[in-house]
């Protein structure tokens, strides 16, 4: 988990604390404090948009590519400091998993323009670490005289720093794909294809509807897209490199199998051998994740009257 976001949360608390004797009414029942904390688990799925997979036609930015058979299950935990209901500062840990196969195109081969027979998948498990910031409108003009809303509308943004590690499945067995250099990555022959780092930054956004159970307890609703600075989510952007390459670059077993998850094609057509730098993926969209959560929360601060 980043040093800086745990000490952002630090500083943020710090800075709240001396408000924590101030009382207002929460309803009739129970005594609010400006500050008070939350704590909570979520569960729910994570899905991604990256090179691989989607829908017919060419590949297509966002939703327009969505397939929900590749959703996979996510869960995580978050602490929140809660200032009036308005604003929450969370520090929150998502795990999850992201995959992608073309052959999820097979019923609609003859429109993909090579997708389906460029035949690539991959998996990558998910760990992240995020400080993001709720807003919720309807609290900045709450009348304190009457009970709050229960139902509360908000928008979420922030910034993440996630790790990933994309694989692929040769002959019953998983191969993690970043050590292969299935794209030149750091070959002086591609000077364009650069390496990547598995543990990176992201920045955040979404939207959810919060429910208060009671005094105690509220439950979430809530989407958060995930906007990456890679394309190599999926290990697939660039172009299909000279396979010789492997031999020169890495250890003769990493070669060998570098060569067979490069270029799938021929697994599907034996004919079929893709030439020397032409489109193995697209580099003008980066790939992004999202999750679509079930939040429950505890809220800490509140006292009975």
């Amino acid at each position: 988990m980043s040093k800086g976001i745990v000490a952002a949360l630090a500083c943020f608390i710090l800075f709240v604390l001396p408000t924590h004797a101030q009382y207002y009414y929460y309803n009739n029942k129970y005594y609010d404090n400006p500050v008070v904390f939350e704590l909570g688990v979520s569960t729910g799925v994570m899905n991604s948009f990256t090179d691989l997979g989607g829908k017919k036609g060419i590949g297509k930015p966002f939703v327009k590519d969505l397939r929900w058979k590749t959703a996979h299950q996510s869960f995580g935990i978050y602490g929140a400091v809660n200032f009036h209901d308005a604003i929450f500062v969370r520090l929150e840990a998502t795990f999850g998993q992201v995959s992608g196969a073309d052959s999820i195109l097979k019923n609609v081969a003859p429109s993909t323009f090579g997708r389906y027979e460029r035949n690539l998948s991959f998996k990558s498990p998910i760990q992240e670490a995020q400080l993001a910031v709720e807003v919720h409108p309807l609290f900045f003009k709450t009348n304190y005289d009457r009970e709050p809303p229960r139902l509360s509308p908000y928008v979420v943004a922030g910034v993440g720093n996630f790790s990933f590690d994309p694989q692929a499945k040769l002959n019953g067995q998983w191969y993690s794909l970043q050590p292969l250099h299935l794209e030149g990555q750091g070959f002086a022959e591609y000077p364009d294809s650069k390496e990547y780092k598995l543990n990176q930054f992201n920045i955040l956004a979404g939207t959810g509807l919060k429910y208060e159970i009671s005094p105690a307890f509220n439950a979430r609703l809530e989407f958060v897209h995930r906007f990456l600075f890679t394309d190599y989510l999926d290990d697939v952007s660039r172009d299909y490199i000279d396979p010789t390459l492997f031999d020169h670059y890495l250890p003769t077993n990493l070669a060998a199998i570098a060569k067979q998850l490069y270029n799938r094609r021929g697994e599907l057509n034996p004919s079929d051998a893709a030439p020397h730098d032409s489109q193995r993926g697209n580099p003008k969209n980066n790939d992004s994740y999202f999750t679509v959560q079930l939040k429950i929360g505890m809220t800490l601060g509140r006292q009975k009257r």
